[in-house]
């Protein structure tokens, strides 16, 4: 399974991310900002060069409960292992994607795909790095039915390449079509925090779900964008810690251990006593609460998007060809990917500590390319097998 469905649509995703900046401009529209793309991208090169260091465990886990504890055994080129898993898939992510929203302790992970107060195609990419786990239960059940972890694995893949394109808003309503599938209106529905939007259509490809479990809602109302309690960053690195160190300080002001378990399963709209007064609503009070902001000015702004295209190769790179590293090396690699995205959001966000993080950046990195130019011996260590 080296051919990853998802690193081989990279190019396509940023290929169709130009064109829906393309569009946009045409139609005289703005639905894309640098500061808030960087956050959106960063948090999916994020997830994905993270993942490289345990994902494979995820797969071997499914693999494990397929060869010893499934149901049923198909023939060689039966396609019930597609029927089930293209169904089960659908309904596993529904109630992985339901639950994420009702429990706070899933909430705390999924939360950071809906940070962005935009909705365009970058926010697609934006993905938490401990989705992969929360989800991987709700997909058990396939390997004990007898699907096949490539079939598994394949069809998940196609499941998540669907989603990309329903996050725009350059795609109006598509009539019946949308008692079929989900798309890019049922989808900004799920992303908006009006009231009235709130806990609405879960579906990946098919809207079926939704129809029969009683979370379908149409779009009305123009949505707003992002959370109740927005991140107000565009660090990409602090967006997938801050809602686990959120979550970790509201469990130590419970009262007692009965109440912390209780929070943790309850969901993100409880707010008991204990856990102090409420703060502004972005759904409720968007005036109170506008889209975070930060204007950096255009030689920063080329600098850190100079950056961030390095940075997004090197994933890439890392992505295709990770295998032929060490593990050590791996590690290290994707260290230098998330101590550049943090330096990159600081720059934008104007942190005093910005410009001393990059330098030291920088400066490694020279010092780590000089080490293997300077040493022949370290490159065959650097590529050990794993």
């Amino acid at each position: 399974m080296t051919l990853d469905p998802i690193a081989l649509a990279v190019p396509f995703f940023f290929l169709l991310i130009g064109l829906e900046l393309v569009l946009a401009r045409a139609r005289h529209r703005q639905v894309y900002r640098f500061t808030d793309s960087f956050g959106d991208l960063g948090c999916g090169v994020t997830q994905r060069a993270v993942l490289l260091l345990f994902e494979a465990s995820l797969l071997a886990g499914y693999a494990f409960i397929h060869a010893h504890a499934r149901l049923w055994t198909f023939a060689p080129g039966s396609i019930w292992p597609w029927v089930i898993a293209v169904v089960g898939v659908d309904l596993g992510y529904y109630w992985w994607h339901r639950l994420s929203h009702e429990v706070n302790l899933l909430w705390a992970v999924h939360v950071v795909h809906h940070q962005s107060e935009d909705y365009n195609l970058a926010v697609a990419l934006r993905q938490a790095v401990l989705s992969p786990v929360t989800v991987l239960p709700f997909y058990l059940p396939l390997a004990v039915l007898g699907v096949p972890t490539v079939v598994f694995f394949i069809v998940n893949a196609l499941s998540t390449l669907y989603q990309f394109w329903i996050h725009t808003e350059l795609v109006d309503r598509m009539g019946v079509l949308e008692n079929v599938i989900n798309t890019p209106s049922l989808h900004r529905v799920h992303h908006a925090v009006n009231p009235e939007y709130l806990d609405r259509n879960y579906a990946a490809t098919f809207i079926l779900w939704d129809q029969l479990f009683g979370t379908l809602r149409r779009e009305v109302a123009p949505p707003i964008y992002g959370v109740s309690h927005p991140l107000r960053s565009f660090d990409p690195v602090w967006a997938q810690v801050q809602p686990l160190v959120g979550l970790v300080q509201a469990l130590r002001r419970a009262p007692s251990m009965g109440e912390a378990v209780r929070f943790l399963l309850a969901s993100p709209a409880w707010h008991p006593e204990w856990l102090g007064p409420r703060t502004p609503c972005r759904g409720v009070d968007p005036e109170a609460l506008p889209k975070f902001d930060v204007r950096p000015g255009p030689r920063r702004t080329r600098y850190v998007g100079a950056q961030l295209v390095v940075v997004i190769v090197v994933a890439f790179a890392l992505l295709t060809w990770h295998s032929a590293l060490s593990f050590p090396a791996l590690v290290t690699a994707v260290a230098w990917v998330l101590v550049s995205l943090v330096a990159g959001a600081a720059l934008l966000e104007g942190r005093r500590w910005a410009v001393r993080l990059e330098m030291a950046r920088m400066g490694a990195l020279a010092f780590a390319v000089a080490v293997v130019l300077l040493v022949p011996s370290l490159g065959p260590v650097l590529l050990a097998s794993r």
